[in-house]
C-alpha cells in the first residue's frame, strides 16, 4: 500500500529530533508522500531542512492561531522567503475557538494575510479551524482563495457544512484520533465526505490513536507522555477503510490522487 498523510508537524520538539529513525519506520510502513507543517516562524528553517532530507517530505510553512501573540513583526517577510526558497504550501494556519487566550480579531488578521498569499500564489493551504466551522466557512466565502483548493485539518465541523466547503475548494482530512472512544460523531460526518474529497492524517504527535491501532508507540522526548507516531498512517486507513465499508486498495487511491491534486503546484516545484 501507498500511504499519504496529509498533516503532520515532524519537526515537533517531542519527537526528540529522531528524525532518521521516524522515517525510517514511515518508510518502512508504506508512506510515500508526508505534509509536514511549521506552527511558527521558530520552526520553518527546520521544516525546511526536514524536506530537503527526505523526498517524501512536502513542506508548509505558517503560522498556527496558537503562536500569534509573540510573532515577531517580519513574520510575513519571513514567510514569503521560505516559500520562495522550498517548493511549499501554507501552514498550519486558521482560527480557533478552543484556547481563549488567543484574541479572535488577532487570529483572524493572521489568517486571512496567510490565506491570501495562498491565493495569490495558488497554493495548497491547511487550516485549522476547531469549534469555529462556521466563522470559518463565513471567512473563506468571502476571500479570495487558492484555486487548486484548501485543506481542512481535523475536519470536526457537522456533515451539512460539507456541500460549501466542497464547492469552494475544501478537501477533509480525518485524524485517527476520531476513531477514539467517545469521537463516534465526529468519524461518522466523514461518511458524508466526497471521495474525491477525502484525505487522511496523523497529526503526529498530536491527536494519539486508540491504543490497539497505535502500532508505533511513542513517548515524547519533552515530558514522557504518549505521543502520535507518524507511521501509525497505516493504522488509520486500515480502520477508516474498514469504517465506510470500502478496499483499503481503493482507499489508497482516492486520497493519492486527492492529495496530488490538491499539492500539484508544490510537487511539481520540488520535482
Amino acid at each position: 500500500m501507498r500511504y499519504i498523510d496529509a498533516h503532520n508537524h515532524l519537526q515537533d520538539e517531542r519527537f526528540g529530533h529522531e528524525y532518521q529513525r521516524l522515517a525510517t519506520a514511515c518508510e518502512d510502513s508504506g508512506v510515500v508522500l508526508s505534509a509536514v507543517n511549521g506552527a511558527c516562524p521558530e520552526d520553518w528553517p527546520l521544516v525546511a531542512t526536514l524536506a530537503k532530507t527526505y523526498p517524501w517530505v512536502v513542506p508548509n510553512f505558517g503560522v498556527h492561531p496558537w503562536y500569534i501573540n509573540n510573532l515577531p513583526s517580519d513574520w510575513e517577510t519571513t514567510l514569503r522567503h521560505f516559500l520562495d526558497q522550498v517548493p511549499s504550501g501554507i501552514g498550519e494556519t486558521g482560527i480557533d475557538g478552543w484556547r481563549k487566550e488567543f484574541d479572535p480579531k488577532l487570529q483572524e488578521e493572521i489568517f486571512l494575510r496567510q490565506l491570501a498569499i495562498a491565493a495569490h500564489h495558488n497554493l495548497p493551504i491547511s487550516i485549522h479551524g476547531l469549534r469555529r466551522w462556521g466563522r470559518l466557512l463565513e471567512l473563506l466565502q468571502k476571500s479570495e482563495r487558492p484555486a487548486c483548493g484548501f485543506l481542512l485539518h481535523s475536519y470536526g465541523g457537522p456533515a451539512e457544512m460539507i456541500p460549501a466547503f466542497a464547492k469552494i475548494g475544501g478537501y477533509f482530512s480525518c485524524p485517527g484520533f476520531f476513531m477514539r472512544p467517545g469521537r463516534e460523531m465526529k468519524l461518522a460526518v466523514f461518511r458524508y465526505v466526497p471521495r474525491d474529497r477525502l484525505l487522511i492524517e496523523t497529526d503526529a504527535p498530536d491527536q494519539n490513536l486508540p491504543e490497539e491501532l497505535d502500532t508505533y508507540r511513542l513517548v515524547s522526548a519533552t515530558d514522557s507522555t504518549r505521543i502520535n507516531h507518524p507511521a501509525n498512517i497505516a493504522s488509520i486507513y486500515r480502520e477508516l477503510g474498514a469504517f465506510l465499508d470500502c478496499s483499503l486498495e481503493s482507499l489508497c487511491l482516492d486520497v493519492e490522487k486527492n492529495f496530488l491534486r490538491l499539492f500539484d503546484t508544490v510537487i511539481r516545484k520540488a520535482a
